[in-house]
């Protein structure tokens, strides 16, 4: 009896500790400020001209933040202190933005906008709510004189 209730507790002190570490390292990712909500899907193959509704698989949910000339996205469930994307605003094109459509409703969080971009010759999708996607274009365009913005 004794025994048990010992691990019980341990375990219970674990899985505490766990959600601490959770909450810890997405505080530290937003204490320098710049950071946003934003599910990403990488690698997503072309879709022939808009033929049926997009799977919501392949979707992760992330945040963002701001560094500089780069956006560094890092996954929520994860206890990795460095991020898992970095996306450089010079290689980012913007191809199209559109509204989640079929499964994605389900697997996005509600009200977000897909943005679907190129970066460095890979697909990639960004979802995210309108007033982060207001300033992450708004961020694509105010980019250093001389370098090269394409913004659909």
């Amino acid at each position: 009896m004794v025994l048990a209730l010992l691990v019980s507790g341990i375990v219970v002190v674990l899985v505490l500790l766990g959600l601490f570490v959770f909450g810890l390292r997405r505080r530290l990712i937003q204490r320098s400020g710049g950071t946003f909500d934003c599910s990403l899907r990488w690698n997503v193959p072309e879709q022939p001209e808009k033929s049926g509704d997009p799977s919501g698989k392949g979707w992760i949910y992330g945040v963002a933040r701001y560094n500089g000339d780069r956006v560094e996205w890092f996954r929520v469930f994860s206890y990795a202190p460095r991020p898992r994307r970095i996306l450089e605003r010079a290689s980012i094109e913007v191809l199209e933005r559109r509204t989640p459509q079929g499964e994605e409703e389900l697997a996005l969080l509600s009200d977000s906008i897909v943005l679907a971009c190129h970066h460095r010759g890979t697909r990639l999708e960004l979802a995210m709510s309108e007033d982060a996607l207001t300033g992450f274009l708004a961020w694509l365009e105010a980019a250093p004189p001389g370098q090269r913005v394409n913004v659909a």
